[in-house]
């Protein structure tokens, strides 16, 4: 299939995907039940591998770190945003939240997500504990789902890349209120000001 009939496919797909996903969130709510049936639809969309070419989504330089983030489709108001996430071996995010729900799913390689509870009452501003709950492998076949409050961080290790998808229910431009956090200092601090890398379009 050449560019532009990727392109097209890719749209299209991504396109009835989150038509699903927009029809399963009105019709339930928001829910963990919810969230388990969008990432059914989310893997189903990871697995058709060719309409997300590591040439037209490729991660930061070799060696470099961070991600590179494209913006595959976001609704008009800021709701119901996907992006494809290429990151190389050897990242890793401070814990964060998204204030939002979000369902992350993998087209190739794997990440490590680390899924924490805050143990602390959040009476003291900018202070912050967290417990280390479980840890789940996203990979291809494979995903995870967070409510607006759930708190993770991502690891990837090994010599691949990695294409993931994520979707959330508000645009992560828009999520103003997100927090990162710092276990080891027991800190805590609005995350898209301090580690949100730009957006790129596809």
């Amino acid at each position: 299939m050449n560019a532009p009939a990727t392109s097209a496919a890719r749209t299209a797909a991504v396109a009835a995907t989150m038509d699903r996903v927009k029809a399963i969130e009105r019709e339930q709510g928001v829910t963990r039940p919810t969230l388990d049936a969008i990432l059914t639809e989310m893997l189903e969309l990871a697995g058709h591998e060719a309409l997300f070419p590591h040439a037209e989504f490729p991660p930061p330089p070799e060696g470099q770190k961070g991600s590179q983030r494209y913006l595959l489709q976001e609704d008009p108001d800021g709701r119901f945003a996907i992006y494809l996430l290429a990151l190389n071996p050897g990242n890793s995010s401070k814990p964060h939240d998204h204030t939002t729900w979000a369902v992350i799913t993998a087209v190739e390689g794997q990440e490590l997500n680390r899924v924490y509870r805050r143990t602390d009452d959040a009476s003291v501003p900018g202070k912050a504990t967290l417990e280390l709950v479980r840890e789940v492998m996203v990979e291809p076949g494979r995903g995870i789902a967070f409510m607006p409050n759930d708190i993770h961080s991502i690891h990837t290790s090994g010599i691949q890349p990695t294409r993931h998808l994520h979707v959330y229910g508000l645009a992560l431009e828009k999520l103003d209120a997100r927090q990162g956090f710092d276990p080891d200092a027991g800190t805590v601090q609005p995350y898209n000001k301090a580690f949100m890398t730009p957006t790129a379009n596809r």
